[in-house]
């Protein structure tokens, strides 16, 4: 399997190589130059644990890799102590007024959300691919993030040799919990940063330096190279097309659907990646209807699903549900790629306008083609504080903001459409005991000013035990507490790996 670059299909990489690199020398994105077609295959792989079934995919994908190094990384992964049990998902039914469909739980890894599914196996494909793409090289890990991101890859990286991990996210745009994970974060190779501005200040800052020509002369210099621990690298992107095929077989072996029946995917999404992995699952195989793409009141994803006008130029808005306060949304260069014909000069076009402008328009077909498979809309937080209450009121189940936004969408998707009868799975992103303070407004209760009595309060409403992962975060003494401008984002790296100003 070779890939290529959303701005230069001619280009060539192996994915030891692309895995490495994190992004394309342009500024375009990889992608694989095929999807394997699994249809034939979907009854053997339905019988499948999670870990066999994670080694049959990425096979797939990683062909210069053994089957033995595939192997290692996943058991080193996905093992029971970092996921509370053998299986690292979980799919909760929910039937309330009949409606047929279920919560996949992606949020029992080490940092309580379901960006631990991706970067628990991601540091064993970095450093397998660093030996085999740029042997006795160190590893820069650049990561800009709005709030799970940040903490899974510092927990998945730290004092993993060989690389270091640089890690910056929005002043006053993560939870309480979000930023007490990451600002007490162990490890003598991780470094934490808050940025003043949104996360869209934090990732343009990143793409700046991870693209800049004499940045990366400077690392060269000193044995060092970029990476990237964001979905826009394929190799955090690929593990996440594992749990929708395993998602599918669960309804399958329960009894819930046969093999072939059709399922719809809901997924709440900023940067497009998590709702981009259930699309490439579809392409390979996996017998999924429609794409119910959920945003919070930041609604460019809705309205550009609805009109084929992809708009940065609005207010920002900081939510209940900030891991989806994004303007500008990386992975859905990916699917237009894909929908424009792999049109490369057509689709860098549309980059260079929404860089130049704020704004890019794309063709008649393409929307077509977007609206065909895809369905957007929005919830606001007082929307998604009624779906927590009615959750637990009616169901006893407690969800975060981001799942309750997932929720409400995949509801207006029904209103709309009067489709409630296709089995939906829903994805639940983050335990709710990382915006405890949300949480516990929406149920209308006092929220004490500790953030660990809150948690406390909240088990008391819901008798849902605290992860224990978030509870010894009260004995851990802070290490990062610097705020910097956009601007100051190179300086700040070159410092923290060792490279002198000139």
């Amino acid at each position: 399997m070779q890939y290529k670059s959303t701005r230069n299909s001619d280009l060539r990489r192996s994915a030891a190589q692309v895995i490495a690199q994190g992004i394309s020398e342009e500024g375009g994105l990889f992608v694989p130059e095929s999807l394997p077609d699994l249809r034939g295959e979907l009854s053997t792989l339905a019988v499948m644990d999670y870990s066999t079934l994670a080694k049959r995919i990425f096979s797939y994908f990683l062909t210069d890799f053994s089957q033995e190094e595939i192997d290692r990384c996943v058991n080193n992964a996905y093992i029971a102590e970092k996921f509370d049990g053998e299986d690292p998902v979980k799919l909760v039914p929910l039937t309330t007024a009949g409606e047929n469909k279920y919560l996949l739980e992606l949020w029992h890894g080490p940092t309580c959300a379901f960006k631990d599914m991706a970067l628990q196996i991601l540091p064993y494909f970095l450093t397998k691919s660093m030996a085999k793409a740029v042997p006795g090289k160190q590893a820069v890990i650049l990561t800009a993030t709005s709030g799970d991101t940040g903490k899974a890859a510092l927990e998945g990286f730290r004092d993993v040799p060989g690389v270091n991990i640089l890690v910056f996210y929005p002043r006053s745009g993560v939870s309480v919990m979000q930023q007490r994970q990451m600002e007490t974060q162990e490890g003598e190779n991780v470094a934490v940063c808050a940025i003043e501005g949104n996360f869209d200040d934090a990732q343009t800052a990143v793409k700046r330096v991870f693209t800049d020509p004499a940045m990366k002369a400077a690392l060269h210099d000193h044995g060092m190279v970029f990476s990237s621990a964001n979905s826009i690298n394929w190799g955090r992107l690929l593990p996440q097309i594992v749990y929708y095929f395993y998602a599918y077989f669960e309804l399958v072996r329960s009894e819930k659907i046969s093999l072939g029946d059709v399922i719809n995917v809901t997924v709440p999404t900023g940067n497009f990646g998590n709702i981009l992995a259930a699309y490439y699952a579809s392409k390979m195989g996996l017998p999924i209807k429609k794409f119910i793409c959920a945003s919070n009141a930041n609604r460019v994803l809705t309205d550009f699903i609805r009109t084929g006008v992809y708009d940065k130029r609005r207010d920002f808005f900081t939510t209940t549900s900030p891991s989806m306060d994004i303007l500008v949304s990386s992975n859905l260069e990916r699917l237009l790629y894909a929908l424009s014909g792999e049109n490369a000069e057509m689709l860098s076009n549309w980059m260079s306008e929404l860089s130049e402008t704020g704004a890019y328009h794309v063709t008649p077909g393409v929307l077509q083609k977007v609206q065909s498979a895809f369905f957007g809309g929005a919830c606001e937080d007082a929307a998604a504080a009624q779906t927590i209450f009615e959750l637990l009121e009616r169901e006893n189940y407690l969800c975060d903001p981001h799942t309750a936004v997932a929720v409400d969408v995949y509801r207006q998707y029904v209103k709309e459409t009067g489709d409630i009868d296709t089995p939906t799975v829903i994805a639940s992103t983050a335990s709710p005991y990382k915006f405890t303070r949300s949480v516990l407004e929406a149920l209308g209760a006092v929220v004490p000013e500790d953030e660990f009595e809150a948690m406390a309060e909240l088990q008391k409403l819901s008798h849902l035990q605290i992860p224990k992962q978030l509870l010894a975060l009260r004995e851990k003494p802070v290490r990062f507490r610097e705020c910097i401008s956009p601007e100051q984002a190179e300086q700040f790296i070159r410092a923290s790996v060792g490279i002198e100003e000139s």
